[in-house]
């Protein structure tokens, strides 16, 4: 078992692989989709960093995302360049979230999600979350951990409904873990 983590013994569901389309809690039509490095310096990727450029200062978690349009477009440019999985939640031509594995080696992958303030609450993230996991566990990725501020419940609660364990809680965050495949 790569590195250090503690990752549960038993292999997750099957998670739907995107494109995944559902209409959230708001009654609003979104769809999730793949997105890659190809994606970049096009209209997709421009509205990528419009939402982030809007992301609220307070759903800021360990500096990211950046604040300040270059500062996103040169993160999310050095995020799209690695061989992880990205996944985009459409509004139409509006973002309302991304999330992101970032890969540690072969098999393992570190998991990030941002859903715009304007569309959190919706169970947008739910959907997002499962949409990358089942683009993932297709393409064979094994082992996704993420770390989260212990007191921020409603993330926690979303990565235990998805199937996340918690694999270490020694300080002000925690690691949870998932077994892909």
């Amino acid at each position: 078992m790569p590195g250090e983590r503690v990752y549960p013994d038993e292999v997750a569901a099957a998670f739907p692989a995107p494109p995944v389309s559902f209409t959230d809690g708001e009654g609003r039509d979104i769809e999730v989709r793949d997105f890659d490095g190809e994606s970049a310096g096009g209209a997709e990727f421009d509205a990528l960093v419009e939402m982030y450029d809007d992301f609220d200062p307070a759903d800021r978690a360990q500096g990211v995302p950046p604040v300040g349009e270059d500062r996103v477009r040169d993160w999310l440019d050095t995020l799209l360049e690695q061989d992880g999985f990205d996944v985009v939640a459409w509004h139409g031509d509006e973002v309302a979230g991304h999330a992101t594995l970032v890969p540690d080696d072969e098999s393992t992958y570190e998991l990030a999600i941002f859903v715009h303030q304007s569309y959190q609450g919706a169970g947008i993230g739910t959907k997002v979350i499962e949409a990358l996991l089942g683009h993932a566990q297709t393409e064979g990725a094994e082992f996704v951990w993420l770390s989260v501020e212990r007191w921020n419940r409603p993330a926690v609660a979303l990565y235990e409904k998805v199937g996340f364990e918690t694999a270490s809680a020694e300080s002000f965050e925690m690691e949870m873990a998932i077994r892909l495949n």
